[in-house]
């Protein structure tokens, strides 16, 4: 989800914009560690000041706003803030099913998502393994192949076992 905090039209940005319209830094404030509290508010309080000087003024400052917030964020989550990404960038399917999820207070259709996704990865897997089950006893390349897919499927289901048992 990372990505998805660096664009325009991420949580992140949005919380910026709702906190310059309202003139209330309470909107920003929990995207950033209480280390930097300090830093958003003055960038906060600049942005205001600058924002009444000119249209062009207002735009460059709520950037640098934008910019000042996500690039903070990414700090506290201990990631590489490589600028701002444009609204309506593709993050593939999961987010917008996660957003819905939140916004109408419903699950069904993430979990369904998952599952499924997860259901047919599992399966396409499993049955690359199981054709090359029956492989020729002879055929030692073929006998490696069985093999190596073998292991290498019950390391995937392991790791991902792992991955949500212990989170």
């Amino acid at each position: 989800m990372a990505p998805y905090i660096d664009s325009m039209d991420g949580p992140v940005v949005k919380a910026a914009e709702k906190a310059l319209d309202m003139e209330n830094i309470k909107y920003v404030l929990p995207y950033v560690s209480s280390e930097d509290e300090e830093e958003i508010k003055d960038s906060f309080e600049r942005t205001l000041l600058v924002r009444e000087l000119s249209g062009d003024a207002a735009e460059l400052a709520d950037y640098w706003f934008f910019e000042t917030t996500v690039r903070l964020h990414r700090k506290e989550e201990e990631k590489t803030y490589t600028g701002l990404k444009s609204a309506g960038t593709d993050w593939g399917p999961i987010i917008p099913k996660i957003d819905l999820a939140i916004k109408t207070e419903n699950i069904d259709e993430l979990l369904n998502f998952l599952l499924n996704f997860i259901r047919e990865d599992i399966m396409s897997r499993f049955d690359d393994l199981l054709s090359k089950k029956d492989y020729d006893l002879n055929d030692v390349e073929d006998a490696r192949d069985y093999i190596s897919s073998r292991e290498e499927f019950i390391k995937y289901t392991s790791k991902f076992y792992d991955y949500v048992e212990k989170g």
